[in-house]
């Protein structure tokens, strides 16, 4: 596991937003970011890509590895669909079905450069 780091919250226009390495003191806080994944899920290998571009520290749950994570997912989104991050409790999806990884939300969201 990465070491933890540091990222500031944003709450500007009603939206969530996490930039990545701030260095304002005071508005640092540590964020605990999980993935759920599976090995045979190719979208969730593209979001760990994405989150190690950037190197942004990450717990991953393999559902298929994990008793009850499969559940877990179910219970906090109404369906079975990986991967899925879930920031400081908050539960995220970041990819569309059948189109792929959410890019240009993600970078917004994590206040990171896009693609």
């Amino acid at each position: 596991m990465r070491p933890f780091e540091f990222l500031r919250i944003d709450w500007g226009n009603g939206k969530l937003q996490l930039n990545a390495k701030t260095k304002s003191p005071g508005y640092n806080v540590p964020m605990e970011l999980i993935v759920y994944t599976a090995p045979w899920c190719g979208d969730c290998r593209e979001a760990k890509r994405w989150l190690a571009k950037y190197n942004l520290p990450f717990r991953e749950i393999n559902i298929e590895e994990v008793e009850g994570a499969a559940a877990e997912v179910i219970k906090n989104t109404g369906k079975r669909a990986i991967p899925q991050f879930v920031i400081d409790g908050k539960w995220v999806q970041p990819y569309v079905p059948g189109q792929g990884f959410k890019y240009e939300e993600m970078a917004e969201l994590f206040g990171v450069p896009s693609e």
